[in-house]
């Protein structure tokens, strides 16, 4: 019997070796049509020296693809005689959801940033958020986990970190990575994680976790392609890894520092219909402002009703899909600090 402590997980790539490895994780997954599969997910490892190591994830949702194309990338670009320590490499975290162009994977609906510390005996995402949290991070002196807003939300791009309130030094060292990345805007998160995300295993860890939100629409957006690459560069420079000059990494531009606080900052449909917003993203509105208007297309006679915001703020995030259900998040705010 495989006990939630253990992973069936395994890997031909030596975490120890010097140079470059592009190999996968290997997870059994015995189905009908393959009686010994497995579940193939990239891995890389670049090292030289000694030095830090830095997780680089991206596919924690598979429709989020800004991450994807820059980490797929950078396996391709980096080599050892750029760096000094070592990097590891997931570009599609949950394979699954990332062929399937999915949030969730379409084997176990597993949504792999809500699935934290994980469980090496459950369904496949699990498997993956347990081998994450227990084998990749522990080896690791910081994680980038790069996002966007997927098929259902759009997203001014920003990077963000999740304040602990509790360890000064970890936030401090999120917070300077998050300066160091240098995306347009820079926001703390002061509402606590989920126990389940990403972010909590990083704070468990004891581990500065880097996330953000660049782009989305199920697209790929070329802004969010060259934040992430330029910032996870510029971020690897800043922990002493990335020694080479020969890529062009331009400076950081002025960062906007925000916050992102509780339930508040967020406008959720309150009736299924067809959403219409008020506002654009990048708009700064008022408590009280009229976010949108959900109308019912089946029956026109019925007043559309009204979604409000419910404190001040800047738009940075819009839901995509016109079609809303009761609890869809509409819209979600940011504050200057």
């Amino acid at each position: 019997m495989i006990k939630s402590g253990d992973s069936t997980i395994w890997t031909e790539i030596d975490f120890d070796r010097q140079g470059k490895q592009v190999g996968r994780l290997h997870l059994p997954y015995s189905v009908t049509r393959s009686a010994y599969g497995n579940i193939d997910i990239p891995l890389a490892v670049i090292a030289n020296g000694a030095g830090p190591t830095i997780l680089l994830m991206a596919g924690n949702h598979g429709d989020e693809y800004e991450g994807q194309v820059t980490m797929v990338r950078l396996i391709r670009d980096l080599e050892p005689a750029d760096i000094q320590g070592r990097v590891i490499v997931m570009p599609a975290a949950n394979l699954p959801a990332a062929m399937a162009g999915a949030r969730v994977s379409p084997l176990d609906a597993g949504n792999l940033n809500r699935a934290f510390p994980g469980n090496g005996g459950g369904t496949p995402t699990w498997q993956i958020a347990h081998y994450i949290d227990t084998v990749l991070v522990p080896k690791c002196d910081a994680w980038l986990d790069l996002h966007s807003g997927g098929s259902s939300l759009h997203y001014l791009p920003f990077a963000a970190y999740y304040q602990t309130g509790e360890d000064a030094a970890l936030d401090g060292q999120a917070e300077a990575i998050m300066r160091a990345f240098g995306a347009p805007r820079s926001v703390r998160v002061t509402a606590a994680p989920d126990d389940r995300l990403a972010a909590a295993s990083g704070h468990r860890r004891k581990i500065p976790y880097l996330g953000g939100e660049y782009g989305g629409t199920g697209s790929v957006d070329l802004d969010g392609v060259s934040i992430t690459r330029d910032g996870t560069l510029r971020v690897l420079a800043h922990l002493g890894v990335l020694t080479t000059t020969r890529f062009a990494v331009p400076p950081p531009v002025q960062t906007r520092l925000m916050e992102l606080g509780g339930h508040d900052y967020y406008v959720l449909a309150p009736e299924a219909g067809l959403f219409e917003p008020a506002t654009r993203l990048g708009d700064s509105v008022r408590r009280g402002q009229l976010c949108g208007t959900v109308h019912f297309i089946d029956n026109p006679e019925r007043p559309g009703v009204p979604v409000h915001f419910r404190r001040d703020g800047l738009v940075v995030c819009k839901r995509h899909f016109g079609r809303v259900e009761p609890g869809d998040c509409v819209a979600h705010l940011a504050t200057d600090v």
